[in-house]
């Protein structure tokens, strides 16, 4: 298994850890300024608010966790061999 090279891997390690550190911080941050947005008045308004930051904060994980160890394994192949 000529492609699956360690240094591809401990690039996709690090791609990882680095996706999950900047899907904290942006969601975070994102997540903040949406709520500084909210001007919900009713329960059901308040409610579909919080489905639709539910599902930012998951697309935003599947985004940054499934892009970044892409991204480090190629560099990791690039840069290690």
């Amino acid at each position: 298994m000529e492609w699956l090279s360690p240094a591809g891997l401990i690039g996709a390690f690090l791609g990882l850890v680095i996706g999950w550190v900047d899907y904290r911080i942006v969601a975070g941050v994102v997540e903040g300024r949406l709520r500084g947005l909210d001007d919900s008045e009713t329960a059901a308004d308040k409610a579909e608010f919080e489905r639709r930051i539910k599902l930012m904060r998951v697309l935003l994980l599947a985004a940054t966790v499934l892009a970044f160890p892409v991204i480090g394994y190629f560099a990791g192949r690039a840069l290690g061999g």
